[in-house]
């Protein structure tokens, strides 16, 4: 019996050895991960200055989650602070602890469409993986907008991940942008703006970075565990289409972030510029969704 005590007890502490040693390793794998250089060729674009794609620029901004990490003003926010996690976006004007003061357009189109920045390490929690797919000139739009703004003082960029994060992340478990993307596409080839399916499948490439390449949903690995599941939205069995079989419906949920029985939606949902979209943006989206593969939820 005390053989078998004592050989337990062994197991035990080396299995608990062998933990300890896979966090400290992983730990310090994940941190010089975020301090790899990436190496992303850009070709050289031309920001307008015309009334027209500035008010593209100022749409998409306060439409596609721009506002609701960076502030209407670009002066950054507080974005996730929980226990163990802390993330600031960073002030995006000329103002005091502007992250993009010294920026060039060409880093501009990199950290947008490539998740790297001007250092050549990667953006971290940002989703450049939903502005890769923007045109051209979408993309420079927003970027003439932003940097239009009125200089003002703002926040630091912070970004503080909990010891487990940074260990799923070494390992692959939670990924980068500049993992995710495929750096190889050119640009998207503009379409109409319209009720069709091709547009919905544009606006919704906005859509990727919390419900999944695949629309399916799913924990978004690595986010504070207080965060719901985003739904899914291809029109499998569990999809939360279900609830919105018109796009009347659908769009009166993206406008008071409530479903049709009246329960609000959890805010981690940026309803605060899903509510600026269009009535053409929403329509298209509607009308995309509904032409999605059915997948089971939690796919991503």
């Amino acid at each position: 019996m005390n053989k078998w005590v004592r050989r337990t007890s062994m197991a035990l502490v080396s299995l608990t050895l062998m933990a300890v040693a896979t966090v400290l390793v992983g730990k310090e794998l994940g941190e010089r991960k975020m301090d790899r250089v990436l190496r992303v060729p850009v070709a050289p674009l031309a920001l307008p200055a015309d009334a027209r794609a500035l008010a593209q620029g100022r749409y998409l901004y306060a439409t596609r989650g721009c506002a609701d990490c960076h502030g209407a003003s670009g002066a950054g926010k507080q974005v996730i602070r929980s226990a163990a996690m802390q993330v600031d976006s960073p002030n995006i004007t000329g103002g005091a602890n502007s992250a993009t003061t010294s920026y060039k357009t060409a880093d501009w189109i990199r950290t947008l469409r490539h998740g790297v920045k001007p250092d050549g390490r990667p953006v971290m929690i940002m989703p450049s993986e939903d502005y890769n797919r923007l045109t051209d000139d979408d993309l420079v739009a927003v970027i003439a907008y932003v940097k239009q703004l009125p200089a003002v003082p703002g926040l630091a960029g912070k970004v503080e991940l909990p010891v487990a994060v940074k260990v799923m992340y070494a390992f692959g478990a939670v990924r980068d942008a500049a993992e995710i993307i495929d750096h190889t596409l050119a640009p998207e080839t503009p379409v109409p703006v319209a009720v069709s399916i091709e547009h919905g499948a544009y606006v919704a490439r906005s859509c990727i970075g919390c419900h999944g390449a695949k629309l399916s949903g799913g924990r978004i690995p690595g986010a504070p565990p207080e965060w719901p599941a985003p739904a899914n939205l291809t029109p499998g069995s569990d999809s939360a289409l279900k609830r919105y079989p018109n796009e009347q419906a659908f769009m009166a949920m993206l406008r008071s972030g409530t479903r049709p029985d009246g329960t609000p939606i959890s805010q981690v949902m940026p309803f605060g510029s899903l509510k600026q979209m269009s009535d053409t943006d929403m329509r298209a989206l509607h009308a995309y969704l509904r032409t999605l593969p059915p997948r089971p939820s939690g796919g991503r």
